[in-house]
């Protein structure tokens, strides 16, 4: 007996040590676990926290059904080129698209752009489709002839300028959700959060005096 019992007395201890191990390595995994799960959620919020850290602030808001079919409507005897600034998850984009167009996006969020990506590849217009990752403000748009605009009130008067300053005289400009502050929008349609201004620079004096300045003088 006594033998019996100093065995046992030296299998309990191990038993324990063994249990105590796997307590310890499942505690190691459920702590990797939960720090991985942080380490993803930082990098998933951050693309979307950091704008409102920014002088300017652009948020993420999808654009609803009415906006995408106003702007659609904006877009009815177009052509050329169209960018979508603060493109989000690409639906503009593709929509116009499926209209015909070669539509391009800048956006800073790159999970938003790479979500665009797999969107346009989703609904195959992947071919009639880019998506940048980049500042708007350190983009010239100055190729394009159709600019969509999803913007906030503090930006506007900024993105006026320099719409204004890189855009041909043919240029649509389509703001949403709120209109430039100085510039007379030349058609509109919509309600609400929904609705829609276009602006034709083709009508402003300085497209008219860029147009005299390029046009030939004649012999009398």
């Amino acid at each position: 007996p006594g033998a019996m019992s100093q065995a046992v007395a030296k299998e309990i201890p191990q038993e324990q040590g063994e249990g105590g191990s796997r307590r310890s390595g499942w505690g190691l995994l459920v702590t990797a676990g939960v720090g991985g799960s942080l380490v993803a959620l930082y990098a998933v919020a951050t693309p979307f926290v950091t704008p409102a850290l920014r002088k300017v602030c652009l948020p993420f808001v999808p654009a609803t059904a009415a906006q995408i079919q106003n702007v659609l409507k904006m877009l009815e005897n177009r052509s050329g080129s169209l960018v979508d600034i603060g493109s989000g998850d690409g639906r503009i984009v593709i929509a116009a698209a499926k209209k015909g167009f070669q539509a391009v996006g800048y956006e800073l969020n790159p999970w938003l752009v790479w979500y665009s990506r797999y969107r346009a590849w989703r609904d195959g217009v992947h071919q009639n489709t880019k998506f940048y990752i980049s500042d708007l403000w350190k983009v010239s748009f100055s190729h394009y002839t159709n600019v969509v605009v999803f913007g906030v009130p503090q930006m506007m008067p900024q993105l006026e300028k320099k719409l204004e300053d890189e855009l041909e005289c043919n240029a649509r400009i389509i703001a949403c959700r709120f209109p430039f502050p100085c510039w007379i929008p030349d058609h509109t349609t919509g309600e609400g959060i929904d609705t829609v201004w276009a602006y034709d620079l083709k009508r402003s004096r300085e497209c008219e005096t860029k147009s005299l300045e390029l046009t030939p003088e004649t012999e009398s």
